[in-house]
């Protein structure tokens, strides 16, 4: 049954693509079966095999986040990159708990419709206006030149960056949109709700507003 069903799938897909046979021969010499390699070189199996998802368990401890592999220079997307630098002038200092939870905030706002709707753009708001401390991220605006001087945070904010735009869950902050150190005490925070706090910051969610006919 399964290759009559791939035998029907490869005549369906061969008006779209362009199709080449592997070599019908082994390392021995011995006739193989033929195998149908579609564009990029993907086999059938591999163009409908279920796609990866991101992590869905997630251990919130520096040990954890340093056992995992370094994050390859082609997997580190500008999302990625802008995250990263985010949680590394923003977060670093906190626990991975903290970090993920920063992430989220950020990963949150680009899903809402009152913020940028790219990560990137979520972190550089207000940065176009050059008026100091009149953006979203204090550190893009606060007249200091970035520059990043502790490289295994930052490696490790990579990775914590990596799995938040992979998919990890996001269940630590309840939806919040926003955050500040228990340091200050900004005007919204008085009213928008708090949903948790950890390590130095506390999180908040920005009121759904109701539009009125």
């Amino acid at each position: 049954m399964r290759t009559v069903i791939f035998a029907i799938l490869a005549t369906t897909l061969s008006a779209s693509f362009a199709a080449a046979e592997t070599p019908a021969t082994g390392k021995d010499g011995a006739e193989q079966p033929k195998k149908i390699v579609l564009f990029d070189g993907k086999t059938l199996r591999e163009i409908f095999a279920p796609k990866k998802k991101g992590p869905t368990q997630i251990t919130y401890s520096r040990a954890f986040v340093d056992s995992l592999p370094k994050v390859e220079t082609k997997l580190r997307s500008d999302a990625v990159v802008c995250l990263a630098e985010a949680l590394y002038f923003e977060a670093r200092g906190e626990s991975v708990k903290g970090q993920f939870a920063v992430a989220e905030v950020i990963m949150n706002r680009a899903e809402h419709g009152s913020f940028p709707d790219s990560v990137c753009g979520v972190i550089k708001q207000g940065t176009a206006s050059g008026r100091k401390y009149q953006c979203q991220f204090t550190y893009n605006c606060d007249g200091i030149t970035n520059r990043i001087h502790e490289k295994d945070a930052y490696e490790r904010v990579v990775k914590v960056a990596h799995m938040s735009l992979d998919g990890a869950p996001r269940g630590l902050t309840d939806g919040a949109t926003h955050y500040h150190t228990k340091a200050v005490n900004p005007r919204w925070s008085r009213t928008f709700p708090r949903t948790t706090t950890i390590g130095v910051h506390h999180f908040y969610r920005m009121p759904t507003r109701l539009t009125q006919n």
